[in-house]
């Protein structure tokens, strides 16, 4: 049985630590420490290498879960975190001023990763703020060129967080979604 190890980034206070404690079957592995710059706006606390769970699979399999910190000055670890990786979830948060900015960054800081895998979007907080809204995001990610799985996701919610990587998998292959 393959282990397979799925990525989630995205901004500050996206919800990676979340949606990973949200579907991990193990206690997760954190590196949290205080927020000690603009950070401390949006979170006491924020990740600073990575975050770890895993989740158990049919067959035996199991997926690695690999949190990346939302910094961009932590962007070593998105490197180090991608390799050996099948697949990249980014986590956007609605409430933030421009997500669309946090979309393109992500997107190319991600892309050649992304071009040699899949990735599978989530917008969290969209129940705070609905705009931008989904087809929005579809019309930006066509400026992209990509046309990902996209969702509304609550990151504290297993089901949310489970459809979204079962998307991602079924678009990396239609029998590993199964």
């Amino acid at each position: 049985m393959s282990p397979y190890k799925i990525i989630f980034t995205g901004p500050v206070g996206a919800g990676k630590s979340t949606a990973i404690t949200s579907i991990s079957d193990i206690d997760v592995i954190t590196t949290d420490e205080q927020a000690s710059d603009m950070t401390v706006d949006r979170k006491a606390k924020t990740t600073v290498a990575m975050d770890y769970g895993m989740m158990k699979v049919g067959n035996g399999n199991v997926i690695h879960l690999y949190g990346t910190p939302g910094q961009e000055r932590f962007n070593f670890m998105w490197d180090i975190l991608t390799q050996g990786g099948i697949g990249l979830i980014l986590l956007l948060d609605n409430t933030r001023h421009d997500p669309f900015k946090d979309l393109h960054f992500f997107i190319e800081s991600f892309r050649a990763f992304i071009d040699a895998n899949k990735i599978a979007i989530g917008i969290t907080q969209m129940d705070v703020s609905q705009s931008p809204s989904l087809q929005e995001y579809h019309s930006e990610l066509e400026k992209l060129a990509i046309k990902p799985p996209l969702f509304e996701v609550d990151a504290r919610q297993h089901d949310d967080v489970a459809a979204l990587i079962e998307a991602l998998l079924y678009s990396l292959d239609p029998w590993l979604g199964d």
